[in-house]
């Protein structure tokens, strides 16, 4: 799976949302107004999907053409109906 990921990307973006997250609990510590409060969360929650689309978009590049490539395709599918069904949870 390693090598269907732009981990360098995805480290740098997990540590933008690790900050994140930390500033809303000292905004929570800080009495901030609930409203500044959810959109930053809003920004996390956001953050958080790009990063489930970006390990999506590259295991379809990736893992998927690779077996369809290799004539796998019902193992493809299958893989990309377990892939949409995680990616939808979020």
């Amino acid at each position: 799976m390693k090598e269907c990921m732009d981990s360098e990307n995805l480290h740098r973006r997990l540590k933008k949302i690790n900050g994140q997250v930390n500033a809303i609990d000292r905004m929570i510590d800080e009495d901030i107004e609930c409203e500044q409060i959810l959109m930053q969360v809003n920004a996390v929650k956001s953050a958080l999907h790009k990063v489930g689309y970006i390990i999506v978009e590259g295991h379809l590049e990736h893992c998927v053409k690779k077996a369809i490539e290799n004539g796998n395709s019902d193992d493809a599918l299958s893989d990309i109906s377990s892939i949409i069904e995680y990616y939808s949870r979020l």
